[in-house]
């Protein structure tokens, strides 16, 4: 090689290197392009619900065997997830969060007539009015409540202020979508067993109602029977086609019902909602439905479903794409059917309730946990039924984490929660119990309660838009690190007995940054924003940046 020839060389291969290193650097410098290719372990929780000060308990006979939710929001503008705790035959209990940033868990007990109703099987919550403070639909033995958020968690009735039929029957589902320009939401409400003329439950499954706003917008009006009813137990507004019409799918208790089966419901503003039939493609599904999950766990912008059931429970993939709602069952592949207690050595059938996708070590890879616990006496299902904490893997499987992560509990396990309560970007977790004492979880990640440590990166998310529905819900949000998108669908509804509003949270790992966008809910998608990592952030409609959110000092 002539000199001339070794001097070119080596300048293209210098200029090469500064490009390389040039890519090099831009990529450690976007630490968020840096795509999650490994699992974390189980972070470690610590119980803190006696020194939290949580001290309730759901209650009562056989009515109160199925319910038993939690709600889980900001009910005076900290920040911070409050709680609304089911009590059965007791009182309802509205929980403070007042713990310190980053700090051992706190909360103070807020006693008010309006709150501490009884006969309670759940709570949702929900901004109706649009007035930028949350209300809450409380589901009953009895009477359908909504109690109007007044700010600094003080509430009070609002049946009669919005026109709002409670009626008088067993309740223990919800779910809420804005129809087109609607000023006020319109309400799934999911009724079990019908009730007789004395108020005294049947084994006759009731119909659901779907309530509807008024046309001059002043309040709501008589509600539509689902008819037939199957003894629902949870039910989800969701755009599980991404058409940009929210269907209501419904899970419903075997145990009462011959000739039912789960329901999707077609609802298009201004028409009656249809059932979906086997000419549409539904396939029919018989289970002991008493939960329902949502998240896209294939990555192909549609959302599977998990349903919490006894024995097998199911995760449901679109078939063939969003032309028909036509589902196959993949919860064997991907390790999550969790038909039997995975340890304490009593092999009956599980009993599932909760269900929640959620990313607890904040590695990229969504995980799923699911609340445990036999109905009552049940002698052909586990007594002792500890709860699943199913860690997502890079292949798209779940590993069980439960008691290496410390959540485990063999109580009868009913409503939960995976949120933020210290605002430390990890996810602590409220369960409640039938029968027993709730339970309160500190997550402190690698560390121990004295000194709690960081597993991977995250970001909290909470878009608003101005009008009615402040809160953005059906809207779409996704997070791009490096070559994965996670995409969550903000909804009202699902779980069991209960649900969150807030904070919207993803794992990152590895990244130290993110691009994010929201897809709105009439289908406008807005642009592409640059993040940081471990932070909580607003997104505004119409503004081009998102907005940090300084958590409050301690």
């Amino acid at each position: 090689m002539s000199r001339r020839k070794v001097v070119g060389f080596i300048v293209v291969v210098a200029a090469l290197c500064v490009v390389g290193a040039t890519v090099f650097v831009v990529a450690l410098g976007r630490s968020g392009v840096t795509t999650p290719t490994t699992a974390l372990g189980a972070p470690h929780f610590v119980d803190e619900t006696s020194a939290a000060g949580v001290a309730q308990t759901y209650s009562g006979d056989s009515r109160f065997s199925v319910g038993g939710g939690v709600a889980v929001f900001d009910c005076n503008g900290d920040g911070k997830p409050d709680i609304y705790m089911a009590g059965g035959s007791g009182p309802a209990a509205l929980y403070r969060d007042d713990s310190p940033v980053g700090g051992a868990l706190k909360f103070t007990r807020l006693q008010d007539p309006a709150t501490d109703l009884t006969n309670v099987e759940g709570a949702y919550p929900i901004d109706i009015d649009g007035d930028g403070k949350v209300d809450l639909a409380v589901l009953r033995f009895g009477e359908t409540i909504l109690l109007r958020g007044l700010g600094d968690c003080r509430f009070q009735r609002a049946n009669e202020a919005w026109s709002f039929d409670g009626g008088n029957a067993y309740t223990a589902a919800f779910s809420a979508t804005w129809e087109g320009s609607s000023g006020l939401p319109t309400l799934a409400i999911g009724h079990y067993l019908r009730l007789d003329a004395s108020g005294a439950q049947t084994l006759d499954c009731a119909d659901s109602q779907l309530v509807r706003p008024k046309a001059d917008g002043t309040g709501f009006g008589p509600p539509i029977a689902l008819t037939p009813g199957y003894c629902t137990l949870s039910m989800l507004f969701s755009d599980w086609d991404r058409s940009g019409r929210r269907d209501l799918r419904m899970t419903n208790d075997r145990n009462y019902y011959v000739d039912g089966s789960d329901q999707l419901w077609r609802v298009a503003p201004g028409e009656q909602p249809r059932l979906y039939t086997d000419a549409d493609g539904w396939v029919s599904l018989q289970i002991f439905g008493m939960g329902i999950a949502s998240y896209d766990l294939t990555g192909d912008g549609y959302p599977e479903v998990f349903l919490s059931s006894q024995g097998d429970n199911r995760l449901q993939t679109l078939t063939s794409g969003p032309g028909q709602p036509t589902y196959r069952d993949i919860a064997l592949k991907r390790g999550v059917l969790a038909a039997q207690p995975f340890t304490g050595g009593d092999v009956r059938p599980s009993t599932a309730w909760h269900s929640e996708f959620q990313d607890v070590n904040n590695d990229g890879f969504i995980d799923l946990f699911v609340s445990k616990g036999n109905v009552n006496a049940e002698p052909d299902f586990a007594q002792k039924d500890p709860n699943n904490l199913l860690l997502g893997q890079p292949d798209g499987t779940f590993k069980e984490a439960a008691d290496a992560a410390g959540v485990l509990n063999y109580a009868r396990g009913r409503g939960a929660a995976l949120a933020d309560f210290n605002l430390d970007g990890m996810l602590d977790l409220v369960e409640v119990n039938y029968l027993d004492g709730a339970k309160l979880w500190r997550n402190v990640g690698s560390g121990d309660a004295a000194k709690p440590g960081q597993m991977g990166n995250w970001i909290a998310i909470r878009p608003t838009e101005t009008g009615p529905n402040r809160d953005a819900i059906g809207a779409w949000i996704e997070v791009q690190v490096g070559h994965t998108t996670m995409r969550r669908e903000l909804t009202i509804g699902g779980g069991h007995a209960g649900g969150q509003l807030g904070w919207t949270h993803f794992g990152l790992g590895p990244a130290g940054n993110a691009r994010v966008r929201v897809q709105w809910p009439d289908g406008e998608v807005g642009p592409w924003m640059q993040v940081t990592a471990n932070q909580f952030v607003e997104i505004t409609r119409g503004s081009a940046e998102a907005q940090p959110w300084t958590p409050p000092k301690s």
